[in-house]
C-alpha cells in the first residue's frame, strides 16, 4: 500500500509545511487542490511545494479544463516539473469547486477524454490541437504524467482509455473498488491498451486524532462535500442503499462548495454520516485507521490518496498518520 494526501493551500507557510510533511514521513505523493475562493492559486502553491521538498511527487489534485485554457495548464505543469526536478503529476477532472466557485459548468466525460489526450501529447513535447488551435512546448524536458479524476462511469472509462493514472473517488468497499476497476478496464480495452498502464489511486477522506470524537467532529464537512458530487448525480446507479437515496438527493440539493458556508452537521441530520464515513473515509484514532486501511486493502485498494483539506487539524492528521499509522501498517 502506498499513500499520498492533498489539501487546500490556504497560505504560503501552511502550503510549505504540509508539503514538507509528505517528504518527512515518507508519503509517495502530495497534491494541491484547485479551489478558487477557498484557497490560493494551485500553480503558485505547487511552486512553493516544489521549493519546500526534495523527494515526494507533487500533483495537482485536481485542476480542470474550464477555468484555464489547457495549453496554459500544460505550460504551468511543465514549468513546475522543471522547477521540481521531474516530480510533477498533472491531475485533471471535470471540475467541482474549482469550476462551481467561478460560475462555470463541469465538462462531460467526452471533453475530459479529449482534454487528457491533448495534455498527454503536449506534455510529451509533441504538437497537439485543442479546439482548432495547435500548441507545442518544445522546451519540455520530461513527459509529465496526466492523471484523470474519476467517479462517474464515463470519467472512469475515459481514464482507462487515455490517462496515465486515475484518482478514483468512488468508495473503499470491495463493491466500489471492483466497480471502478471494471470501468477503467473497459475503457482501456476500448482504446486497445493494457489496464495495467493506468496508475490507480483511491481517494478517501482522512481525519486522525487521539480521540475518535475529535476526528469525527468536522468530518461531516468533507463527507458532504465529496458525497454530493460523487453520489448525488445518480445515487441509485452508484450503489446507495434505497433507504438513503432521499437523503443523498437532499444533500446534493443543499450542499455548498464554499468552505465558510459548509455545515458539518448536515450529513448527520440526513442520517448519512455512518454510511458515508464507512464508504468514503479513513477516520478516528490511529488504531482505528490501521484497521480501516487494512480493510480497504483487503477490498482491493492498493494506493490511497487522502483529502485532508477539511480535517479538524490537517497538520496533526498528516503527522499522526505518518508517525503512527504508516509504521504500524508496515509491521
Amino acid at each position: 500500500m502506498r499513500f499520498g494526501f492533498f489539501f487546500w493551500p490556504y497560505t504560503p507557510e501552511y502550503t510549505a509545511r504540509m508539503a514538507r510533511l509528505g517528504d518527512d514521513y515518507g508519503f509517495d505523493m502530495v497534491g494541491i487542490a484547485d479551489t478558487p475562493g477557498n484557497a490560493m492559486d494551485p500553480w503558485v502553491a505547487m511552486t512553493l511545494a516544489a521549493s519546500a521538498t526534495s523527494r515526494v511527487r507533487l500533483a495537482t489534485c485536481v485542476t480542470n479544463l474550464v477555468t484555464r485554457h489547457p495549453a496554459i495548464t500544460a505550460s504551468a505543469a511543465a514549468s513546475v516539473d522543471v522547477a521540481s526536478g521531474g516530480r510533477t503529476i498533472l491531475g485533471i477532472g471535470s471540475g467541482h469547486s474549482g469550476v462551481a466557485n467561478v460560475g462555470g459548468a463541469p465538462t462531460g466525460a467526452g471533453a475530459l477524454r479529449e482534454g487528457v489526450g491533448f495534455l498527454r501529447t503536449v506534455l510529451g513535447g509533441a504538437p497537439a490541437t485543442w479546439r482548432g488551435v495547435t500548441t507545442h512546448l518544445p522546451w519540455v524536458r520530461r513527459r509529465v504524467p496526466v492523471y484523470a479524476a474519476a467517479s462517474g462511469p464515463g470519467a472512469l472509462r475515459a481514464a482507462g482509455a487515455v490517462a496515465d493514472g486515475a484518482f478514483v473517488n468512488y468508495g473503499l468497499g470491495s463493491e466500489h473498488v471492483s466497480r471502478a476497476r471494471e470501468l477503467i478496464e473497459a475503457g482501456a480495452r476500448e482504446a486497445g491498451r493494457p489496464a495495467a498502464d493506468v496508475d490507480v489511486w483511491s481517494i478517501a477522506c482522512l481525519d486522525v486524532s487521539a480521540r475518535r470524537e475529535a476526528a469525527y467532529e468536522k468530518l461531516g464537512n468533507i463527507l458532504g462535500f465529496v458525497a454530493a458530487y460523487i453520489l448525488g448525480p445518480d445515487p441509485e446507479g452508484r450503489g446507495v442503499p434505497p433507504e438513503l437515496v432521499p437523503g443523498v438527493r437532499e444533500l446534493r440539493a443543499s450542499y455548498t462548495t464554499r468552505q465558510r458556508e459548509m455545515d458539518p452537521t448536515l450529513v448527520k441530520r440526513l442520517g448519512l454520516f455512518d454510511y458515508l464515513r464507512a464508504r468514503l473515509a479513513i477516520a478516528g484514532t490511529p488504531e482505528d485507521c490501521v484497521g480501516q486501511v487494512r480493510a480497504a486493502e483487503a477490498a482491493g485498494a492498493t494506493q490511497l490518496m487522502f483529502t485532508v483539506s477539511l480535517a479538524a487539524d490537517p497538520v496533526s492528521t498528516v503527522e499522526l498518520f505518518g508517525r503512527e499509522v504508516m509504521p504500524a501498517l508496515s509491521r
